[in-house]
């Protein structure tokens, strides 16, 4: 018994080792992808402000090593898809993640890390409510009550923002529409018809069609801009390692996601944005103000909040399911001691 004992301890332990090990590689590519892509597009910095150029460079760079993946090294199985499936499911959830990335790589030009990351903790309320818009969510009073306390603690911290840029807050906001949108239209158009994409999946099918859909603000916004900027070469060193963070956290996702859950995300994401500000603050020098600090927190709270109540809904879920599966077993044993009731009746009678 002790031998058990000690062997699952050791089992849960290091469950939870893995568990802490995938959440800080995620949390270390995801910080490293946001820093450096604002080091590549801030004035300051690197100075190369072409957000839909950065943006088309990594999905060109994640769709090419994906292609090699699946069909030069045949690592990975490609997912049966049909062209109808593909025009009605994933040319939508591309377009929506290219203008997703588009708009979330240009607010980098004209605010801080830590004021973008106090913005994307609207993300629980423009998921719930478009979720509610689509009837995937139902509507409920408290749930509304908690999304208006977050959106009230950005507001606050908003206001209190030092370099408040309105162009900059609706590409931000903009940003999380999209992006709150095409996780609901996943649920949607892809989860329910039982289509579930791994990272190098998702790149291949997603990623050359974002290229496309990028390709067309390109040629018109930037592609003269870069033209008239003759003096500039690109420097692969950066871009491609700036390339490979982005692919390397596409792969992170998936390993969070798939080896904790999409709620462990949530909480990691939360600690992230901690790390960012404070990153922001001490080394980037941008302006933290105690008014932006006390509008995050009401909005961190509310967040909070949220991932508590999603927690309690999962596990009451859990409990009902195993309610469910236990009545069901001890229905069959009822039947089988009925019929073993029954045959020794009948036997006892020949």
């Amino acid at each position: 018994m002790g031998k058990e004992q000690q062997t699952l301890n050791e089992s849960v332990l290091r469950k939870i080792i893995l568990s802490y090990t995938y959440v800080a590689i995620w949390i270390f590519l995801s910080f490293t992808v946001i820093v450096y892509n604002k080091y590549i597009l801030d004035q300051k910095m690197y100075n190369w402000p072409y957000p839909i150029s950065l943006t088309m460079i990594h999905m060109f760079f994640c769709s090419s090593l994906a292609y090699i993946i699946i069909n030069v090294l045949k690592f990975v199985e490609p997912v049966q898809m049909t062209l109808d499936v593909y025009l009605k499911s994933v040319v939508p959830i591309g377009l929506l993640y290219s203008l997703s990335l588009w708009l979330s790589n240009s607010a980098y030009i004209y605010l801080s890390v830590s004021f973008i990351q106090m913005l994307k903790a609207l993300m629980p309320v423009a998921v719930y409510s478009i979720g509610v818009l689509f009837k995937k969510e139902s509507f409920k009073g408290q749930t509304m009550s908690n999304m208006l306390s977050i959106s009230f603690g950005v507001a606050i911290a908003a206001y209190g923002e030092a370099q408040f840029n309105t162009f900059g807050v609706m590409l931000q906001l903009g940003a999380v529409c999209f992006e709150a949108t095409r996780l609901v239209l996943i649920q949607i158009l892809l989860t329910s018809k039982g289509i579930t994409f791994n990272p190098i999946t998702s790149l291949y099918y997603v990623a050359p069609c974002c290229l496309a859909f990028l390709s067309v603000p390109w040629m018109i916004v930037e592609l003269l801009k870069l033209r008239d900027t003759s003096s500039f070469h690109l420097d692969y060193t950066i871009f491609g390692t700036n390339s490979l963070c982005a692919f390397a956290l596409n792969l992170a996702v998936f390993l969070l996601v798939g080896k904790t859950s999409a709620l462990t995300m949530n909480v990691a994401g939360v600690v992230k944005d901690w790390l960012l500000i404070a990153f922001s603050w001490s080394v980037i020098k941008d302006t933290v103000t105690p008014i932006n600090l006390f509008g995050y927190v009401i909005a961190f709270l509310g967040v909070g909040y949220y991932n508590h109540a999603k927690l309690q809904a999962l596990k009451a879920k859990e409990a009902e399911k195993k309610a469910m599966n236990a009545d069901d077993e001890s229905g069959k044993l009822m039947d089988d001691r009925e019929g073993d009731k029954l045959g020794k009746k009948n036997d006892s009678d020949d």
